[in-house]
């Protein structure tokens, strides 16, 4: 079969996961990687808005929903969307 070597990994992480960083930590590609919840800390991530976000995380990927991105401002936090 044909296997395309060009293709982009993206790990997909949901706010409720992000519920072990607690209030106020930054999460970052390699925080993810850290706890598990992704599996390559070189793959590009995507937050979904599935769950509540914790109160002020600072949030640092590749890609977020809107839901995600309006949920995590919500709550008194910020995203940076990463190269």
């Amino acid at each position: 079969g044909f296997t395309n070597i060009h293709r982009k990994r993206v790990e997909v992480v949901n706010l409720s996961d992000l519920a072990r960083f607690g209030d106020g930590a930054t999460v970052d590609v390699a925080s993810l990687a850290e706890r598990g919840l992704i599996r390559e800390s070189c793959a590009k991530v995507k937050l979904l808005g599935d769950g509540d976000a914790p109160q002020g995380l600072i949030v640092k990927i590749h890609k977020v929903s809107s839901s995600a991105r309006r949920k995590v401002e919500e709550a008194g936090g910020t995203v940076e969307i990463l190269d």
